[in-house]
């Protein structure tokens, strides 16, 4: 029952990812990945909040590692890091190294202190 939630979590989350990429992206002109960059703080902020929930078990399948797991994306962000440093673009690649590391440590802790704030 647990692969069936993280699967469905998954499903959802992987086109929300594409889909919110791709609007983000469009919405900028410039060579910084802001797509990534969004729905990987986005995801963190949901993950952050998500664990700080007295929730475990199918609630956390399906929407921790299900619907974050595909929503955010490491595997895209090395990629295009590593794509902005081979062309050039280096003070774009440690700014959005730096920047998502920070954005999404950051946006965790908001997150978890959310949850706090309305678990009391």
């Amino acid at each position: 029952m647990t692969v069936l939630l993280i699967a469905l979590g998954a499903a959802l989350g992987a086109p929300l990812r594409y889909l919110t990429d791709r609007a983000v992206q469009a919405r900028h002109d410039s060579l910084f990945p802001w797509g990534t960059f969004t729905v990987n703080v986005a995801g963190s902020a949901l993950l952050g909040f998500l664990a700080a929930l007295p929730a475990s078990g199918g609630p956390m399948a399906f929407a921790g590692t299900g619907l974050c797991g595909a929503l955010t994306t490491y595997s895209t962000f090395g990629y295009e890091t590593l794509r902005l440093a081979e062309d050039g673009a280096r003070f774009y690649a440690v700014l959005n190294a730096a920047a998502s590391v920070a954005g999404g440590l950051g946006a965790a802790y908001c997150g978890m202190a959310l949850a706090q704030a309305f678990t009391g």
